[in-house]
């Protein structure tokens, strides 16, 4: 076979459908955000802003993070140095996932090197070590999700998005005897909907069986303390697994599961992905303590965000852009088709000085490509401003649709 040429081929073609990802290499810059410094060969370094982070408080940028992250690498060195089974847990490591335990009320905590490595690993050892176990999964799971359910090698069972009729229907349809999971998650990442969750928990327990949430995209802004939406609407008890990430609203790197003792324990002991893979370094743990400490006690954090968002949609839409509907922090803006999603991506990066990465399929449906808009507490009103400008701008050369304003 000629393997050069396979690749290069499907490149080709990622091409010609405008699904090719090209990397912007940026620069952040303590202290500046949500500005960065954009680097390309054969051009002069310039500032952008930055419009689709998932530092969605930027906290990465928070001197409290920073200096706590500094201090660990002066004390213990850059690495962890191995596994927590061969090297040693390292105090950092217990007191984050102490911390992580206490924010979302349950037993124990267990931190990975990412939130993928969580959820694939969690969902692969349960779903492989419960006897005869299915898995009931929402239809718009994240890719590592679906990817530990599928190397679990348990029955999968797919419900329509957030549908509590069909997963009744597939629930009731089961051995009443057969261990069951039902994952899902809060906050949809690129819709920006979020989950019944008291009512699906409601459900997976009337059947038998365990509530797995994914909570990446919630954990730091929703509730009075950042726990995320379970804690917002009061259903914290009902989960019976969360997951959550570090390296977003938390602004570090790494996820983590919370749950009881011994399921926790049980995942420790027999997840292969966390047993064989080298832990996070104490600096990375360290910064990541220091940045859910202030979060959870900073609820203005919170107030600033949502209203930041809820500013930026009316905006958009008194211009009559195609804001997609979201009862989140998400703010996605309707392309409907690869090559133009790409093309006004790059408009607004070579033009406006704007970065806002296009959002195309598999990430989403083909036919629903959009620009996927994430507001933080620290962009301004001018920042905002200068967004929409350029947006009505670019909707203009590229003749894409547009809303009434009056909608």
């Amino acid at each position: 076979m000629d393997y050069e040429a396979f690749f290069a081929g499907h490149i080709d073609r990622l091409r010609d459908e405008g699904r090719y990802r090209v990397f912007a290499e940026l620069e952040r810059i303590v202290g500046a955000f949500p500005r960065a410094r954009l680097h390309r060969a054969g051009s002069p370094v310039r500032d952008v802003t930055v419009w689709c982070s998932n530092d969605y408080l930027a906290m990465s940028q928070h001197p409290s993070v920073v200096k706590a992250m500094q201090a660990a690498i002066g004390a213990q060195g850059s690495g962890a140095g191995g596994t927590r089974n061969i090297a040693g847990t390292n105090t950092l490591h217990v007191a984050l996932e102490n911390e992580l335990a206490r924010l979302h009320e349950k037993e124990a905590a267990l931190v990975f090197t990412s939130g993928y490595v969580a959820n694939e690993t969690t969902l692969q050892t349960l779903g492989a070590m419960l006897p005869g176990c299915e898995i009931y999964s929402d239809s718009f799971n994240h890719a590592s999700m679906i990817a530990g359910i599928r190397h679990s090698g348990a029955v999968r069972k797919i419900f329509r998005h957030n549908d509590l009729g069909h997963l009744e229907e597939l629930l009731a349809a089961a051995d009443p005897k057969t261990p069951k999971i039902v994952a899902f998650e809060s906050v949809y990442s690129m819709d920006g909907d979020i989950s019944p969750i008291g009512a699906l928990c409601d459900l997976a327990h009337r059947h038998g069986a365990l509530t797995y949430l994914d909570e990446v995209h919630a954990v730091g802004m929703y509730g009075d303390r950042g726990a995320g939406v379970a804690e917002r609407d009061g259903v914290l008890a009902k989960v019976d697994i969360v997951q959550g990430t570090l390296a977003k609203a938390f602004g570090v790197v790494g996820g983590y599961i919370a749950s009881t003792a011994a399921t926790i324990d049980f995942v420790r002991s027999c997840g292969s992905g966390f047993i064989f893979s080298t832990s996070m370094p104490p600096a990375i743990a360290a910064a990541a303590l220091a940045s859910v400490r202030h979060v959870t006690h900073h609820a203005e954090l919170r107030v600033r965000h949502q209203e930041r968002a809820a500013t930026l949609k009316r905006r958009l839409l008194a211009a009559g852009l195609p804001v997609m509907p979201s009862v989140s922090h998400i703010v996605p803006v309707s392309v409907g088709d690869a090559a133009l999603c790409k093309q006004a991506s790059d408009l607004l990066l070579d033009r406006h000085d704007i970065y806002v990465q296009p959002i195309n399929y598999p990430t989403v449906p083909r036919g629903t490509e959009r620009l996927r808009i994430t507001p933080t507490p620290l962009h301004s009103d001018d920042d905002m401003g200068r967004l929409v400008v350029a947006l009505e701008s670019v909707w203009r050369e590229l003749g894409l649709g547009r809303k009434a304003a009056a909608e």
